[in-house]
This record gives C-alpha cells, structure tokens and sequence, in this order.
C-alpha cells in the first residue's frame, strides 16, 4: 500500500486474513511505499474492507479451481477458534450467515457454468463472499440525572453521526430505569459531558451502553439512599431492599412506597444523579471479539448494450443482540451502497504531473445514486454475546460493508467469466 513522503499511513489490509479461516500454514506481511502524494485516510471499513477484496475473491477462484460451491468451501473451512491468538470465540455464528443468507437468497438455484443463467438479454451472475469486523470495545462514562417530573437526561460526550446513538442512548437508559422512551432526554456531543467513545471502529453502540445502564442504576441507588434517609419518605427501610417501578419505590416488609417527586421534594432536591465508568475487563484476553456476516448478491449483464448493474443483495450479520434494528438495518443499508460504489465507480485519480488528485469534487468523482441502489434483503442472526457486555451487543456499521466489492466481483465473473483484481469495475473493463 502506498503513503506519502511526509506522514506514514498504514491500512493493515491483512489483518481480517489471519482469522477468516482455518489455515495452519499462514504469513501475511505488509509492505509500504512512499509515493508524492497526499497522505490517504481511512474510509468506511479500513484494512478490512480492502483486504477481504482480496482473500474472499481468492477464495471464489479455488471454489472453481476445486469444483466446489462457493458457500460450502467456506463452511468447510470454518475456524472454530481465533486461529491468530488461538483463543475461542466470545460468540460465532458465520454459518448460521451462510445459510440464511443462501436461503433467502435462492443460492440453490445457481448454476455453476459463468454465463449459464440468463433472464432475456441479461445474464446474470450470482457471487458470494463472507465477511468480518473486530468486535472493539472501549471504556466511556456517562451520567445520568432523574428528574421530580418523572423525566430523566442522560449525559455522555460521545456523539450521532446520524447512525442512531441519540435512540440507542434512550433505548437503554429507558429498559434500566423502567421508564418510557419519550421521559429520556439525550444529550450528546459536548466535550463537558463525561468521557464517551468516538464514532469509530463500529464500537459506539457496545462502548456507550454499559456506561449508560451502570450510570442509571447509580442514579436510582442515590434515590434509594434518599428515600431511607432521616428524613426520607422510607426511613427506617433497607435501601437495597427497595423496588424501584413507574416512578415509584416501594418498601414491600412494610407496605410503604413513595414516588419520585416526594423523595426529591424531602431532601430538598429537584433532581437525583448517577455516574459511572465502564469499559473491557478481563474478559478480553480470554476471548477473541468479532463480527461476521455474508453477502450474497446477484448482478445483470446486458453485453449487447454494455449495461452491468447490481440487481440484488441478501445479507446476513452475526453482531450480537440488535439494539434498535431500523437504525442496524440502515446502516447496513448504507455500507451496501458504499460497497457498489467502491466497486464499480468510484476512484481517486491522481495527475501524474503533480500527485493532486484530479476527481476532488462530486462532478468528477462518481459515488452511487439511488437509481444505482438494488433491493437489499438485510437479516440479523441474533444472538447475545453477553461476553462483551450484559446488554450483547457488537458493531454492525462497517461489517456491512466488508465483503461487498469481493460478493460483487465474483458475481461479474459469474456473469462474464472474467476476473478483475483492480477496483472500480467499469464498463471499458469489461469490453476490453
């Protein structure tokens, strides 16, 4: 891979390599090159997404090499446990991805021969390709503040990008304080609030949520303290005794209860507060923490009028328990999209005269429209990892995207019996 002359820039593209399969005799080893350029940046999926081009479109040209489905040489060399750190997985369940993906897909249906599936003048081509991403998780702090009207705000210096931290926030904030979505107030994105997570690595959402649920339960531990104070409403009780249920906390040995308001108002406060920290624990070096998922995808070719286009995905992910789906499906909806247009049309093209890229503006450098966009199927394969917090949750934003540029190139030699190792995929390709 290529850096500039004045910063070094590494993408570790072969990082996803070492633990995608099981293969005992493996070196991956990456090599740098200065060239008079800007200095690159990461995009969405950095060394994961690039590099699971290569190895997963590898893996396609030994499935025809072999005679062997696609899908099936990948079940069959399943790693069962991190083959780079030899710990077990925290929780894996890629062939779960395998078949629900080739099921809703209609993989059976395809025909091996490249060209064999016709529909009129098209030829369509059916391409796979799995997918991973790390399952990362940082250490945040949040705080949270219950109000006398029954409201709570939530407080962390993370931030939304528009990926739906602000409803996840809620969501959680909302389940741990028994309280409806609408009483949550979320603030974010103040560098005033306690410590949150960058919107980065696909690690927001399993970052942020376990500050969150330990900062609203030591908001209602105060309340608690409150309420068997001197002269709290349930003096005399044991705090950890108290029920805590739609505003309310409730001494069942005595048959007393108060509610918010009355607690606050006996210790003078309009509000009661809890802050925590929480972040990864021994946990991470007994397990190795991913994500993984599968594309399958189907392309059209028309070659009399010289007409290639995405038609369809069908996409399953293994990311833990699924805290608000919309916002996980949106997201995979996007890195879809950004993995066509990584595929077949985008490109940062250089002046060999003076190293400035020459496609710096949205006229000359060409992204995806949603005339470009195929149907998208997006499944979620749920299972908890509750090794990585209580709530289960892992990344999903990235993931979507890893693999994609790969599911697509093998469905173009599905297609056209031609293999392409260089991206975007463009028509003069294909007629060259």
């Amino acid at each position: 891979m290529h850096t500039s002359k004045v910063d070094e820039f590494v993408e570790v593209c072969g990082e996803a390599t070492k633990v995608m399969y099981r293969c005992p005799h493996l070196a991956v080893t990456h090599r740098l090159v200065a060239l008079n350029v800007g200095t690159p940046t990461p995009m969405r999926g950095p060394g994961a997404v690039p590099g699971l081009f290569a190895l997963e479109c590898a893996m396609d040209e030994l499935a025809v090499k072999l005679r062997l489905d696609p899908i099936e040489l990948r079940r069959r060399n399943e790693a069962r446990k991190d083959p780079q750190s030899g710990l077990p997985w925290s929780s894996k369940h890629l062939e779960e991805c395998l078949d629900v993906a080739a099921r809703r897909f209609g993989w059976k249906q395809r025909q091996a021969q490249p060209g064999s599936m016709r529909d009129g003048s098209e030829i369509l081509g059916w391409g796979f390709a799995a997918a991973t991403w790390p399952g990362w998780r940082m250490a945040a702090s949040a705080r949270v503040e219950l109000r006398r009207d029954g409201s709570a705000k939530v407080l962390c210096a993370t931030q939304d990008p528009g990926t739906g931290t602000y409803t996840v926030v809620a969501q959680i904030a909302a389940e741990v304080l028994g309280l409806p979505v609408e009483k949550i107030e979320v603030a974010i994105g103040d560098s005033s609030h306690p410590e949150g997570p960058i919107s980065g690595g696909s690690m927001a959402t399993s970052t942020v949520v376990p500050a969150i649920a330990a900062a609203a339960r030591a908001a209602l531990d105060n309340l608690r303290r409150l309420a068997v104070s001197r002269r709290g409403p349930l003096a005399g009780a044991a705090a950890g005794a108290l029920i805590w249920r739609d505003g309310v906390l409730t001494d069942r040995r005595r048959r007393r209860s108060a509610p918010l308001a009355q607690i606050l108002a006996s210790a003078g406060l309009t509000q009661v507060k809890g802050e925590a920290t929480a972040g990864p624990g021994a946990e991470a070096k007994k397990y190795s923490f991913r994500s993984f998922g599968a594309h399958c995808v189907e392309v059209r070719w028309d070659p009399g009028i010289a007409r290639l286009r995405v038609s369809r995905v069908v996409s399953a992910f293994d990311v833990g328990r699924i805290i608000n789906r919309q916002a996980a499906e949106n997201q995979v909806h996007g890195s879809i999209v950004m993995g066509l247009g990584m595929t077949l049309q985008e490109a940062s093209l250089y002046d060999p005269r003076t190293g400035r890229v020459v496609t710096d503006n949205l006229a000359d450098y060409v992204m995806p429209v949603n005339a470009d966009t195929p149907a998208m199927d997006v499944a979620f394969v749920e299972h908890p990892d509750l090794r990585i917090g209580e709530f289960g949750a892992r990344g999903v934003g990235e993931l979507g995207m890893a693999g994609v540029p790969a599911a697509i190139a093998n469905a173009i030699y599905h297609a056209t019996g031609r293999r392409f190792r260089d991206l975007p995929i463009r028509i003069e390709h294909l007629l060259g």
